[in-house]
C-alpha cells in the first residue's frame, strides 16, 4: 500500500504546517457520496447493509483490510450517533450475527478488533457464535487474535522539541505496516495528517519526508520513543484531532475516499493498535467542553500571531548584551542552581523551588517546569533574559533557539532573575530567581524538587483568572456550571480537586523518569 493523502476540509484554503515545509497540506477534497457529505441522515440499518454487501471476503488477502472496512463503519455510525459503543451491541452485532455469512463473520471480528470494551466483548462472541455454527472464514482471519506489537517507535522534530511527526511499525503474525502521523503544532499539537505504509515502502517515504523539510530550512532530529510515551503522544494527538472536529463541523474528515478509507477510519484503527502498548503512567486530563474547545484553539493561533510584549516583561538587561560562551569540559562539572519558579498573579502563590545542573539547556528547563507544574507541553513558550529571547526560534519574534543557551549563560549568581511564558493565549507567566549556587552532592540525582506551594492550574483554564474563577465554581456545588466544570476535570466530584495539594517527592519522581 503506498502512502496514501488524507485531507480535511477547511473551507478550501490550503496551507503548509510549516512555511517552507510541505509535509501536510490541507484543503478542500472532491465531494463524495457519503451520507455526511452528501447531508442525507442515512439510518444505521442502511449503513450496516452498505458495508456488508462491500466487504469482498474472497478478494481480501490480510486482516488489515477488514480492519479497515470496521473501522469506517463505525466512523460512519459515528455521524449519526453520539453513543457507537450502543449501536454497535444493538444493532451491528445482532444485524450481522443474523446475515450468517462469511463477510459478517469477519465484519464481526474486525468490530471486535477495532472496538474496546463492551462493544468489542459483543462483537468478537458473535463472531466466534458464528464460528461455532459452522459459518467459514479465510484462515488469516485468525491473525486478529494475535497481539499487535510496536517496533521503532519515534517521533521527527526540530531542536527545541516540536514534533513534526509520529511514526512507529506495527507487527502481527509476520505483516507489518507503519503508521505515521502527522502533528500540528500551531493546532494545539492535534493529530493532522495521518499515512498508512507499508513496512518496505517507510524508507523511502521517510527519505522523502526528511528531503522536503531540510529543504525548507528545518533542522530536523529523530528520537526514539518508549512505547508507553508513544502511545500517549499518539493519543494526545488524535484527542485533540477529535476535539477541533467536533466543534467544526466543516473540518470533519471525509469518511470514505476514493482510495480508501478516511482519517476517522484510520485514526480507529490507530487507536486500537496502540491499545495493545503499555499504559503511560500519566494521562491528561479530559477535554474541554465544546465552547472551550473554541477558546483552546484561539489560544494556540495566539501562541503564534501575537506573543505578549509589556514594558516590564524582560528582565533589566546587563551591561553587556554579549552572551558569555557555554561551559567548556576544561571548565570542570557545572554546579548545581537552586531556582525558584513562581506562577506570576496566582494567589495564594503557586511556587516550585528546583535544583538543577547550572549547564542545563533553556530548551531542558521549559520541561522541567512543564513537568514541575504539570502542564501538557502543548503550546509555545518563551524565556525572557537579559540577553534576549528564547525558545523555538522565531526571527519574525525575534525568539533564538533555547537548546542552544544554558541556564548559567543568561543567569549564573545568585539574585539573577529570568521570565518564562508558556501559552502566549492563557498567557502563564514565571518569575525564575537563582536563589542559591551549590557544588554537587554525589549522593543527589538532579534534577530535584526542594520546596514549593500548591497544586498548578489545569491547562487551558483561561489565565490566573480564570483559574481564580474555576476555584471558586468547583467549591460551589449550586453553581451552574459546576457539573460542567468537574466533567472537563474529568471527575466524579470536587473532592478530586484539591488546589492546595502539593508533593514535592512525586514532582521529583516524575523529573527523574525524564532525565
Amino acid at each position: 500500500m503506498s502512502p496514501v493523502s488524507r485531507n480535511r476540509r477547511r473551507n478550501g484554503k490550503k496551507r503548509s504546517v510549516r512555511s517552507g515545509a510541505p509535509l501536510v497540506v490541507l484543503g478542500a477534497s472532491e465531494e463524495c457520496d457519503c451520507p455526511h457529505c452528501a447531508e442525507v441522515q442515512g439510518t444505521p440499518d442502511d449503513i450496516g447493509d452498505l458495508l456488508a454487501q462491500s466487504v469482498d471476503i474472497d478478494a481480501m488477502q490480510e486482516p488489515l483490510e477488514v480492519e479497515l472496512a470496521a473501522s469506517t463503519l463505525l466512523a460512519i455510525g459515528a455521524t449519526i450517533s453520539d453513543d457507537v459503543d450502543l449501536m454497535v451491541r444493538e444493532l451491528f452485532v445482532p444485524t450481522f450475527e443474523a446475515k450468517a455469512t462469511a463477510e459478517a463473520r469477519a465484519m464481526l471480528a474486525g468490530i471486535g478488533a477495532i472496538s474496546d470494551g463492551e462493544a468489542s466483548r459483543a462483537a468478537t462472541e458473535a463472531a466466534r457464535r458464528l464460528a461455532d455454527t459452522g459459518v467459514t472464514a479465510p484462515s488469516w482471519l485468525a491473525e486478529l487474535d494475535v497481539p499487535v506489537t510496536v517496533v521503532e517507535p519515534h517521533r521527527l522534530a526540530d531542536p527545541a522539541g516540536f514534533t513534526f511527526l509520529l511514526a512507529a511499525r506495527f507487527q502481527r503474525a509476520g505483516r507489518s505496516h507503519v503508521v505515521a502521523v502527522a502533528i500540528e503544532d500551531c493546532d494545539c499539537g492535534a493529530a493532522g495528517h495521518l499515512l498508512l505504509i507499508e513496512a518496505d515502502r517507510w524508507g523511502e517515504a521517510r527519505e522523502a519526508l526528511l528531503s522536503d523539510l531540510r529543504a525548507g530550512g528545518v533542522d530536523v532530529t529523530e528520537e526514539k520513543l518508549r512505547p508507553a510515551d508513544f502511545r500517549r503522544a499518539v493519543e494526545d494527538a488524535l484527542d485533540a484531532r477529535a476535539g477541533h472536529d467536533r466543534i467544526d463541523p466543516e473540518a470533519l474528515d471525509a469518511l470514505v475516499e476514493d482510495d480508501g478509507p478516511g482519517d476517522a477510519a484510520l485514526a480507529l484503527l490507530l487507536r486500537s493498535w496502540v491499545r495493545a502498548l503499555p499504559m503511560p503512567r500519566q494521562r491528561r486530563r479530559g477535554r474541554l467542553p465544546d465552547a472551550e474547545l473554541a477558546v483552546a484553539s484561539i489560544s494556540a493561533l495566539l501562541d503564534v500571531l501575537s506573543p505578549p510584549r509589556r514594558a516590564d516583561a524582560v528582565p533589566t538587561p546587563r551591561r553587556s548584551t554579549s552572551l558569555p560562551p557555554k561551559r567548556k569540559k576544561a571548565d570542570g562539572v557545572a554546579p548545581i542552581q537552586q531556582i525558584k519558579v513562581s506562577l506570576r498573579g496566582a494567589r495564594p502563590p503557586i511556587w516550585r523551588r528546583l535544583e538543577v545542573p547550572a549547564d542545563t539547556s533553556l530548551a531542558r528547563l521549559h520541561t522541567l517546569i512543564q513537568i514541575a507544574f504539570d502542564w501538557n507541553d502543548s503550546h509555545l513558550h518563551v524565556f525572557e533574559t537579559p540577553y534576549g529571547s528564547f525558545g523555538r526560534p522565531d526571527p519574525e519574534l525575534g525568539h533564538r533557539a533555547a537548546s542552544r543557551v544554558t541556564l548559567e549563560q543568561v543567569a549564573p549568581a545568585v539574585g539573577d532573575k529570568l521570565r518564562y511564558t508558556y501559552d502566549f493565549g492563557d498567557n502563564w507567566e514565571h518569575d525564575i530567581l537563582v536563589e542559591r549556587v551549590l557544588d554537587r552532592d554525589a549522593s543527589v540525582t538532579y534534577p530535584r524538587c526542594v520546596g514549593g506551594r500548591r497544586a498548578a492550574p489545569p491547562e487551558d483554564c483561561g489565565g490566573v483568572w480564570g483559574y481564580a474563577e474555576l476555584v471558586e465554581l468547583l467549591a460551589d456545588p449550586t453553581h451552574p456550571e459546576h457539573k460542567e466544570r468537574l466533567d472537563w476535570l474529568d471527575l466524579d466530584d470536587a473532592a478530586g480537586f484539591d488546589p492546595a495539594r502539593f508533593d514535592a517527592k512525586a514532582v521529583t519522581a516524575a523529573l527523574q523518569q525524564r532525565r
